[in-house]
């Protein structure tokens, strides 16, 4: 009876210990770390497209102002915007002499009067004119007697001499006189032309010819018509825009830590215009630059980059795109083949190097790494990785060196 009892004191020792070993061996799994599950990439070789992407507009090689040659009044434009000029032929614009200005009263006034004098003035001639006539035909009677009385040797030839030059001295008073009365009748004229007023112009004032038609400089189609209604302009005055819109180009404003990567003759690739891609390639980079504030408010240092169209593929976009058009624009300035690349997302930084976390033996071990080319998605791997390794994509601030992680999911 005695053995029965210690026996089952053992057995309930031994289940007492054995439950304390669950016990704890459940709250040692409890504490201990999981694996950190984690999304991974194998490191492999690929192409590698670097371009420098931004927004442009296409715009006309040639665009060309016609101008007001002189000051006046443009008629009514009898162009529309996408009309078809030919150079020296097409009259774009007929500019009529401006209407006289508006007179207040007191300068109304003042060329009343003057019109009273100069109808006084002329009056004063008319009368001088008279006076050298009635004055020229005394001379001319006198002439006349000195001559009959020379014949008859009763004056001298002195007297006869005096007689003449007396006659042409009235002869050049008479003209005078009537010059004079010419220039006071001009003078009225003048003066009454200087009294009319805008109220008194009309549609008919003008004759044909006085009108300048402004022609055409070179063929191809209306752009812009700057001035559509009938207006008064100055001299240099900007009337419309004329270009050929099969002369197209690009125009990209790069920032210009970008600009300078770019080499004359890059290709690129011209999207999002509407239609299919198409090609192109850097023709200019402008030497200077210039500050653009951007939507954010941050000002920017830009560069001008112009690129031709490739003929070849242009095509029908040719029919379709325009002057000033919206486009997408990548200029390739490296396209690397067979090179290791690594993806951004496995990418960060610690202090002044590149790192990632490579998956080793169900651990991530940190690896620093030396990068090359980059484009949106993948950078190129100069050293510190090998071809087959895989690497973590997003590593969480839940990973550090050496610490467990599980693949959630595995893309070759």
């Amino acid at each position: 009876m005695t053995g029965t009892i210690e026996n089952a004191t053992m057995i309930k020792r031994g289940l007492a210990g054995l439950l304390v070993v669950m016990i704890i061996g459940a709250i040692f799994y409890a504490l201990s770390p999981s694996p950190v599950p984690v999304d991974t990439e194998v490191i492999g070789e690929g192409s590698l497209r670097v371009t420098v992407d931004e927004e442009g507009k296409t715009r006309i090689k040639d665009v060309f102002v016609v101008s007001a040659p002189i000051t006046g009044r443009v008629l009514r434009s009898p162009l529309e915007e996408g009309d078809i000029v030919e150079s020296g032929q097409t009259t774009v614009a007929a500019i009529e002499p401006s209407p006289p200005p508006f007179l207040d009263l007191r300068s109304r006034r003042e060329l009343q009067a003057q019109i009273e004098a100069a109808k006084a003035s002329v009056d004063l001639a008319e009368a001088e004119v008279k006076r050298a006539e009635a004055e020229l035909d005394f001379a001319e009677h006198d002439l006349e007697r000195a001559r009959s009385l020379s014949k008859k040797k009763v004056v001298s030839e002195r007297v006869l001499q005096k007689a003449s030059i007396e006659v042409e001295t009235k002869s050049a008073a008479l003209a005078r006189a009537q010059a004079n009365k010419i220039l006071h009748e001009r003078e009225l004229e003048t003066a009454i032309a200087r009294l009319t007023g805008p109220e008194e112009d009309s549609p008919n004032s003008y004759a044909q010819s006085c009108c300048m038609a402004v022609k055409s400089p070179v063929s191809g189609r209306v752009l812009k018509v700057l001035k559509k209604s009938k207006q008064i302009v100055i001299q240099g005055t900007p009337l419309l825009e004329i270009g050929n819109p099969e002369q197209l180009e690009l125009v990209v404003e790069l920032l210009s830590a970008d600009a300078v990567r770019v080499p004359i003759g890059a290709p690129a690739i011209v999207s999002a215009w509407g239609g299919g891609d198409l090609t192109a390639k850097v023709s200019r980079i402008e030497p200077a630059g210039f500050t653009k504030v951007s939507a954010l408010g941050i000002e920017e240092q830009r560069v001008k980059v112009i690129l031709d169209f490739d003929p070849a593929g242009l095509g029908e976009a040719l029919q379709r795109l325009g002057h000033d058009y919206r486009v997408f624009v990548r200029i390739i300035i490296e396209d690397l083949q067979d090179v290791l690349v690594v993806p951004l997302g496995a990418l960060f930084r610690v202090n002044d190097s590149w790192m990632v976390y490579v998956l080793q033996n169900g651990a991530a071990a940190l690896r620093s790494i030396k990068l090359g080319q980059r484009n949106t998605e993948y950078a190129a791997v100069l050293d510190g990785l090998k071809k087959g390794d895989r690497v973590v994509l997003h590593p969480s601030d839940r990973i550090t060196d050496g610490v467990d992680v599980v693949e959630r999911a595995q893309s070759n």
